[in-house]
């Protein structure tokens, strides 16, 4: 299982992806939203934004959180490492319900861009 550690990490490398990314890619990451990723396994969120093309984790929380982000995702820590590591691909994690993404609709367009 993953550490809380290992996933703080794996956002990180998430962001810095995202941060070098070129074309649609740079243009669905260069949203500003509110953002959480829920980690079952550790029964915890990581709360932040999505902004200048970047994830900026502003806290850990225990639990889910209070309010709800304007993108949130909910996955298991492995498999939130694997999918930045490239061992997991994001559309197929989806699809079969392991990785949940929730957002408004125009955003899901806009995100669609990143799978």
């Amino acid at each position: 299982m993953a550490t809380i550690d290992e996933c703080r990490s794996a956002l990180d490398k998430l962001s810095d992806n995202l941060a070098g990314a070129d074309g649609d890619v740079r243009a669905a990451a260069g949203m500003d939203r509110s953002l959480s990723c829920r980690i079952t396994d550790l029964d915890i969120t990581f709360v932040g934004r999505l902004e200048d093309g970047r994830i900026k984790v502003l806290d850990t929380l225990q639990g889910p959180p209070a309010e709800k982000a304007q993108i949130r995702l909910t996955m298991t820590g492995d498999d939130l490492v694997a999918m930045v590591d490239g061992r997991l691909n994001f559309g197929r994690a989806w699809g079969s319900g392991r990785v949940r993404l929730e957002a408004a609709l125009l955003d899901l367009f806009r995100l669609r861009k990143l799978l």
